[in-house]
């Protein structure tokens, strides 16, 4: 008697590890589905090549934005993702006045136009002073550019600005930095007097 109520003792010990194990391993099984879920909830839902957007005003072309790969995503905050580089063109009376170039970029369209750029980004006005950081921002809305980055400026002078940030209107000039620095070239003819 005592070998059979430690067998059904033992089958019930069993059977309690099997079922452990069978509801642990669902539970597992649940979380890596949702893993995998939420993984493809962030993936792109269209993929554009050689893509050209064009922002106007009152019939009037005030930026082109280029990317040679765009991908859109739908989420709560729908945005353009521009992996593999970006140019913008801002114009005024239908004139290009600047581009700038980044490695990567973000377009958030809503209230306002959002565009953020990322690493590598260069930018050139119409004076030919150019602009280097690893971040732009543009508002479309309140049509300023603005970095909390440092950036540098390579003026068509030959004098180079640095600061740890920068704002500006579209066409890059008048411009504001703060905290600046910089290496100036002065003419020795320009004495005083």
């Amino acid at each position: 008697m005592f070998f059979s109520k430690l067998k059904h003792s033992f089958n019930i010990s069993i059977a309690a590890l099997l079922a452990a194990m069978f509801f642990s391993a669902c539970e597992n099984d649940l979380k890596k589905i949702q893993e995998i879920s939420e993984l493809e909830a962030i993936k792109p839902i269209e993929r554009s090549s050689n893509v050209e957007i064009t922002f106007s005003d009152s019939n009037k072309v005030k930026a082109v934005v280029e990317a040679p790969v765009m991908l859109s995503h739908t989420t709560d905050s729908p945005y353009r993702e521009m992996p593999n580089g970006v140019k913008i063109t801002f114009y005024e009376n239908l004139k290009p006045v600047n581009v700038i170039t980044a490695n990567t970029g973000v377009l958030k369209e809503g209230k306002d136009v959002l565009v953020e750029l990322h690493k590598n980004v260069v930018a050139k006005n119409e004076q030919g002073d150019i602009f280097k950081s690893e971040e732009l921002i543009w508002s479309g809305k309140d049509k300023k550019i603005h970095s909390n980055q440092p950036v540098q400026i390579l003026m068509k002078t030959g004098d180079i600005i640095n600061g740890t940030s920068f704002v500006s209107n579209e066409s890059f000039y008048p411009y504001t930095i703060e905290q600046s620095t910089g290496i100036f070239n002065v003419k020795e003819d320009a004495g005083l007097q």
